[in-house]
């Protein structure tokens, strides 16, 4: 499947709106966070996107499977942010699930673009 730009990626356009959620979410975590939690959090919702933009520019497939590597590791550190600030009561249930399925899914999506970069067997 090819693209124009990774902005018109179905897997770009979900982390971009995790990235947006999480945004919101922290915006109402306490001033003593801003160096912890908010930050920590934010940068991995960021990096989520920035890595599948990254990855998109490359030229090879190897070069473009390690950055969606490293954006689906962005995921799994973004879902466990979101774990810590539920169990820790900055979050509510239900803004944790919203953002967490939308991670799953994207999850997903980044799982059949790495498994389309694999080398094709021979027949």
């Amino acid at each position: 499947m090819s693209f124009y730009s990774f902005e018109d990626m179905n897997v770009w356009k979900l982390a971009m709106e995790i990235a947006e959620r999480v945004f919101h979410l922290t915006a109402k975590l306490p001033r003593s966070e801003d160096y912890g939690l908010t930050s920590q959090i934010r940068r991995a919702a960021l990096s989520i996107s920035a890595n599948i933009a990254e990855g998109y520019g490359r030229s090879t497939s190897l070069d473009k499977k390690r950055f969606y590597i490293m954006a689906r590791g962005s995921i799994f550190e973004t879902k466990s942010h979101l774990i810590y600030g539920k169990n820790v009561n900055y979050f509510d249930q239900s803004e944790v699930v919203a953002i967490h399925e939308l991670v799953d899914k994207n999850v997903l999506e980044l799982n059949k673009l790495i498994k389309s970069l694999q080398p094709q067997p021979e027949s």
